[in-house]
């Protein structure tokens, strides 16, 4: 067992009003290793400038949380079977839909991993896919949510 930890502070601005829900939801994310994030409620859901684009919003960070996660467990994978992986870019996409309840949730997730590998130790696509799959099915996070997670590795 292991335990992970995230500071999340928010500050009302002074002289700013409160109750009639136009405050600030511009916050920031400490975490333990002394990284500091800038975030905010998404512009898609709490309009600016109670928002903040710039800033990471709670869905993006759920969306790069699971392809972070997989990610790190292809490189794992790929590392332990001697294949050499030059780059990974993902360019992974959430979708924000009501779910059959009723509620506003992330019904899916869309992981579109490009690796390159090194040229001696390209695998067959079969086993790209293999990887994939087993990375998938190691991710912390992809085991912990409902979700719906989908890879689509991208050629290339």
């Amino acid at each position: 067992m292991s335990e992970h930890v995230a500071k999340i502070i928010w500050q009302k601005s002074a002289g700013a009003a409160f109750v009639d829900n136009a405050f600030s939801r511009h916050h920031v994310w400490e975490f333990d290793g002394g990284l500091t994030v800038p975030a905010s409620a998404s512009p898609h859901i709490v309009p600016a400038p109670m928002s903040v684009e710039e800033n990471v919003d709670p869905e993006e960070a759920y969306v790069a949380a699971l392809s972070s996660c997989h990610m790190l467990w292809f490189l794992a994978i790929a590392s332990r079977r001697k294949y050499v992986v030059e780059s990974y870019v993902d360019a992974a996409q959430g979708v924000m839909a009501e779910n059959t309840e009723g509620k506003l949730t992330m019904t899916r997730v869309t992981l579109r991993p490009k690796v390159t590998f090194a040229a001696d130790t390209t695998p067959a696509p079969d086993k790209v896919a293999s990887m994939h799959h087993l990375a998938h099915d190691s991710c912390f996070i992809a085991n912990s949510v409902k979700t719906q997670v989908i890879v689509e590795p991208v050629e290339g």
